[in-house]
């Protein structure tokens, strides 16, 4: 089964501004990652292509890697998660920037009735609580993301350590 996931954000910054948030993925001052209320995005060493990591059960590899641009992580677990995920910024002007993450894969195996039913309703609440994050530096979101009741029931069932509650 083939699986193409986007979320993206317009935000009013610089490429190299929002750039900069990606930097700072898995770090001690990750600006990007929502790890107050999802578990934290982690590696065995600095952003760079070959660290590996992951957050929660979810694991990969850094396999390419732009300061200030881009990062993608190719997965190795679960079991039939075949692809990657990706952060990028893309300048639409002088001012403004597209914060995308995209995530493409073949769900093979047990991942063909575990992305639809469990994963991809956490991933697209995680993600989209990102993106709340990212505009938050400059502005306050417009409408903060809620999670679904769906989404609340999965993160009951499945208690994974984050390093704060949501607020």
């Amino acid at each position: 089964m083939g699986v193409y996931n986007v979320h993206e954000r317009l935000l009013a910054a610089t490429r190299s501004e929002v750039g900069a948030l990606i930097d700072t993925l898995a770090g001690d001052g990750d600006a990007l990652w929502p790890h107050h209320s999802w578990p934290a995005m982690r590696l065995d060493g600095p952003l760079a292509v070959g660290a590996v990591g992951g957050h929660g059960p979810i694991r990969y590899t850094v396999t390419a890697y732009v300061p200030a641009t881009w990062v993608r992580f190719t997965f190795n677990a679960p079991r039939g998660f075949d692809g990657f995920h990706e952060y990028t910024a893309l300048a639409v002007d002088e001012h403004h920037t597209l914060l995308r993450h995209t995530l493409a894969m073949h769900a093979r195996g047990p991942a063909r009735l575990t992305w639809p039913l469990l994963w991809r309703p956490l991933h697209d609440a995680c993600l989209e609580d990102s993106m709340d994050r990212a505009e938050g530096t400059w502005t306050t979101p417009g409408r903060p993301t809620r999670w679904s009741r769906y989404v609340s029931l999965l993160r009951s069932l499945v208690r994974t350590p984050t390093r704060g509650a949501r607020p």
